[in-house]
């Protein structure tokens, strides 16, 4: 992965963090790493335990941020919460995938556009 792109996500995922706490959630860990993958920030929504992937595009040319999550990444994430949860010996606690896109629309100075999809996909 290149500087760029690793800058772009980095700045993302920080974007993201900001918004997910202004609209409450409790941020817990940011990338939690494990021998398969990672999982980008790990947050409350009141009771439920919230996993959540962070898309950063600089544009929608080849698509949404938030397509980017086909079926494939949903199996990892599960794969990764499911890890999570036995490394941190979390028992019987609701828990839900969200995934937030940010999408830079241009040069025009245009700030980034958060795309929030809560409960965007279940464990089934």
């Amino acid at each position: 992965m290149t500087h760029a792109r690793q800058g772009l996500g980095k700045a993302g995922e920080e974007i993201a963090a900001r918004h997910l706490e202004a609209i409450g959630y409790e941020i817990l860990e940011r990338n939690v790493r494990f021998r398969v993958g990672e999982i980008d920030i790990v947050a409350r929504d009141h009771e439920t335990l919230v996993f959540i992937e962070v898309r950063a595009r600089r544009t929608q040319r080849w698509g949404s941020a938030l397509e980017s999550v086909g079926p494939a990444k949903q199996r990892k994430l599960i794969q990764l919460a499911r890890y999570y949860l036995a490394s941190r010996k979390v028992r019987d606690h609701t828990c839900r995938f969200d995934v937030v896109g940010v999408t830079w629309e241009g040069a025009q100075g245009v700030g980034p556009r958060i795309d929030h999809v809560t409960g965007a996909f279940d464990l089934s």
